[in-house]
């Protein structure tokens, strides 16, 4: 079973939530660059501008990685 996640809060009261280890760059980020993060847009991905990764919030809806 995996052991970390990325997990998001959506307004519409929705929680997404994919294992961390879908995402390698932030699986290996220490929790000071994981909790530097920058939201993009109106809300559309997440980036963590210490390890250059960035996510789209319909590509986690869909389960891409």
């Amino acid at each position: 079973m995996y052991r970390y996640y990325i997990i998001v809060e959506l307004i519409d009261g929705r929680t997404i939530s994919a294992p961390l280890v879908w995402f390698p760059r932030l699986s290996q980020a220490s929790k000071e660059q994981l909790e530097n993060w920058e939201l993009l847009g109106d809300g559309e991905g997440i980036y963590w501008p210490d390890v250059d990764e960035d996510l789209s919030i319909s590509g986690l809806l869909k389960g891409t990685h």
